[in-house]
């Protein structure tokens, strides 16, 4: 199938392509980063948060939204890039005749608001917009869900998962006493966008119990 990745070059959306390419997909990843992966994969270096850069693409069948940041710094925030982003991703290239399935990387702090304003508030407004592509990909046989990742072990979160203080904090308040792989939740994103054929406008909580079972934010004071 021909899948299309958001922020391909790092961390979750960089698991997810490689998973696709090794199960025998055209993958084509979009990134403001450059970044190449051997096999069957096309990469585009545009911005999310400018639809004017990104390229015209025929018949994407799998589209997995994975841009994004967290507490951003820069000139553009994170509701910019997290949602605005990923709406102008889904609105240009999911409504097509050959589409089979979409699916958001939202957060565990959609959930919870425990963290920083503009990041929660970003992904919190990814739950909502799941749901608004769902009911209308419905009519033509499309899924679409999000996945609510709590912690990953990607470079993002290295302020904590390098203290060894506040990761023993962590740990203290994480009922599986881990966090998940990047790997692991690309295994998720394959399942619910391939296998998947009849769950939709649904958002999937991998948190290792975390949210419901004893949810607590943890970072380093500024």
């Amino acid at each position: 199938m021909k899948v299309l990745i958001t922020g391909s070059a790092g961390g979750i959306g960089s698991a997810v392509a490689k998973l696709f390419v090794e199960k025998g997909h055209s993958v084509t990843g979009i990134d403001v980063k450059p970044f190449s992966i051997e096999g069957d994969y096309r990469h585009i270096v545009a911005d999310v948060t400018n639809p004017a850069s990104l390229p015209d693409l025929d018949a994407v069948e799998v589209l997995v939204s994975c841009a994004g940041v967290q507490n951003s710094c820069g000139k553009k925030d994170d509701i910019d890039v997290n949602l605005k982003g990923t709406v102008n991703v889904v609105e240009k290239y999911a409504f097509n005749k050959a589409i089979k399935s979409v699916l958001i990387i939202a957060s565990a702090s959609a959930h919870t608001g425990a963290e920083f304003p503009l990041y929660s508030a970003s992904k919190g407004g990814l739950l909502s917009y799941t749901r608004n592509v769902a009911a209308r990909l419905a009519r033509q046989g499309a899924t679409c869900n999000s996945i609510s990742p709590g912690g990953v072990r990607t470079a993002l979160n290295k302020p904590v998962m390098d203290n060894p203080k506040l990761w023993k904090k962590i740990m203290d308040v994480t009922p599986l006493k881990k966090w998940a792989e990047p790997e692991e939740i690309a295994q998720w994103c394959y399942f619910l966008t391939v296998v998947n054929k009849s769950c939709s406008g649904e958002d999937i909580i991998i948190d290792n119990g975390e949210t419901h079972l004893n949810s607590c934010f943890v970072w380093p004071e500024v």
